[in-house]
């Protein structure tokens, strides 16, 4: 299934992506979400995240609530990466980021079906801060318009896969 996937520099223009996504029939269950997160951030006051992987496959949390770009696709979840440390994470990646052991979020991404120079790419954004939008699509006449939809609303490095 060919897969489209773009970076953003924040919050709000990744948000505004998925949300467009959305609105033209792309459903919420082909569309991932990868963020890093600073310990704390978006979690309740006292909420600690822990060492733990969070089970993300379920769609539950525990140690605190998500604001932000974390309510806007369901399931989003927080967990524990080694050497990177909390990512947020939502969609068909999440499930693939929620047994990481090894290979981190590039590993991750190459079982998305991401040759793996560019999953260490993308994994390299996510790491310095930057989100990482991804959408699966089933009719290839809509790969471009999910593409499109990504760089109108300020995605870089936006490539089908």
């Amino acid at each position: 299934m060919p897969t489209v996937l773009g970076v953003f520099d924040s919050e709000k223009t990744a948000q505004q992506a998925i949300n467009r996504m959305k609105e033209n029939g792309i459903s919420e269950e082909r569309i991932s979400l990868v963020a890093k997160r600073d310990k704390g951030q978006d979690m309740e006051a006292g909420g600690e995240m822990g060492g733990e992987e969070q089970d993300l496959t379920d769609g539950t949390v525990t140690g605190g609530a998500l604001g932000g770009i974390g309510g806007i696709l369901a399931g989003a979840g927080l967990l524990a990466v080694p050497g990177v440390g909390p990512i947020l994470a939502a969609g068909p990646l999440a499930a693939g980021l929620s047994g990481v052991a090894a290979g981190g979020i590039a590993g991750a991404l190459v079982d998305y079906g991401v040759d793996e120079d560019t999953g260490e790419r993308y994994a390299q954004e996510v790491e310095q801060g930057r989100i990482l939008v991804a959408a699966e699509e089933t009719d290839e006449n809509r790969v471009s318009e999910v593409a499109n939809i990504l760089r109108e609303n300020g995605a870089y490095d936006v490539e089908q896969h």
